[in-house]
């Protein structure tokens, strides 16, 4: 029975539409604004609990306007119902809107942030509380040498300590950004992510040339295409660097599979490839398998990331963290949450849920 404190009782569904200063670029797509949809829902007692959905349609095949149709969907559903019951009505939710994870990953985050207000608990905590901080990489997409040169060396001064940039595209440019990032940065430690965009010749002959090189980075994520596990093992299978599955794994199923197929040796989790509540279920399926873990973003706002930073901290334990923010602070809508002073993410015991709120 629905305890009336803790009952939704208004629902608000906000697109927020922020222009790119400079666009993202992966080797499958590219964005020159952030189109992302706020959800806000409001309880008896007061409290109101913010999600954030972050459609990326070259990954997970949702948009905006997709995004908008299907919380409005759920918003009559929503109505009335009890917190507390976050696990069941996201359950019942993920029933009818299957595919559509980044919207239900905002309904969810709502949920959970109104519950963890409604306790007193900030959400980290709740899901465990391992740490308080943790550090993230920058990503430098896919820019020309001497532009990326100058973001590394700029990205090493204010602190970090692992660079990740994105390959898959033309090749001999690829190499010649990371000797750039390398030169610009050369005490950090790469990452390359492929995006999908190798066949398995290419990617390893992309690792061959880095070798020539000496360039070794410290993972190679999602070189090839997120359905071919055989190829992502045969590569995994003749380099002595890490794996790690993005896109192949968007459900508990997905990670299954890739525990079973032996083709990765870290998962990267996104909370809008899974929503919130399966995100945790992946962990624990990467934790019993042994595999690292990782955790990354679409092209949130501090609210999303905010989340999986809270998410991250919580568990403990993300070998690899990629929530470097999109934004500058004066074209971000929302205010408090994790502390963020590059390259780390400070998270208060004091602040309650995840700590966000929107600007008026």
């Amino acid at each position: 029975m629905s305890t009336q404190p803790t009952r939704i009782i208004d629902i608000e569904i906000i697109p927020l539409d922020i222009p790119l200063k400079t666009p993202f670029t992966i080797a499958i797509g590219k964005k020159e604004s952030i189109q992302n949809v706020l959800i806000k829902i409001r309880l008896a007692n007061g409290v109101e609990g913010l999600g954030e959905a972050a459609p990326l349609e070259p990954i997970n095949g949702e948009n905006q306007a997709t995004v908008l149709a299907t919380l409005h969907s759920c918003k009559d559903f929503l109505l009335g119902k009890d917190v507390e019951e976050y696990k069941l009505i996201a359950n019942q939710i993920k029933g009818v809107f299957h595919v559509q994870a980044a919207a239900r990953c905002a309904i969810e985050m709502a949920l959970l942030d109104a519950y963890t207000q409604t306790l007193g608990l900030p959400l980290y905590r709740f899901l465990g509380g391992v740490q308080d901080s943790i550090e993230t990489d920058y990503t430098i997409d896919i820019l020309p040498a001497d532009q990326a040169k100058n973001l590394a060396a700029s990205l090493t001064r204010r602190g970090y300590n692992t660079i990740k940039t994105k390959v898959g595209k033309h090749m001999d440019e690829d190499i010649d950004r990371l000797l750039a990032i390398q030169d610009g940065a050369p005490g950090c430690d790469l990452m390359i992510d492929a995006n999908q965009g190798f066949s398995v010749e290419q990617a390893l002959t992309f690792l061959d040339k880095l070798a020539d090189h000496k360039i070794t980075p410290v993972l190679f994520e999602q070189p090839v295409i997120k359905h071919d596990m055989d190829g992502m093992r045969f590569i995994r299978e003749n380099t002595s660097i890490p794996v790690a599955a993005d896109e192949t794994v968007f459900t508990a199923a997905d990670a299954m599979a890739v525990v079973k197929s032996g083709c990765a040796d870290i998962i990267n989790i996104k909370l809008m490839k899974s929503g919130l509540i399966e995100a945790l279920d992946i962990a624990a399926i990467a934790r019993r398998a042994n595999l690292g873990l990782m955790i990354g973003c679409m092209l949130e706002t501090t609210l999303g990331l905010g989340c999986a930073a809270h998410v991250a901290a919580g568990l403990g334990g993300f070998q690899f963290v990629d929530l470097d923010p999109h934004l500058d602070p004066a074209d971000n809508p929302f205010t408090g949450g994790p502390d963020f002073r590059e390259p780390q993410y400070l998270l208060s015991a004091d602040v309650p849920g995840i700590g966000i709120t929107l600007k008026t």
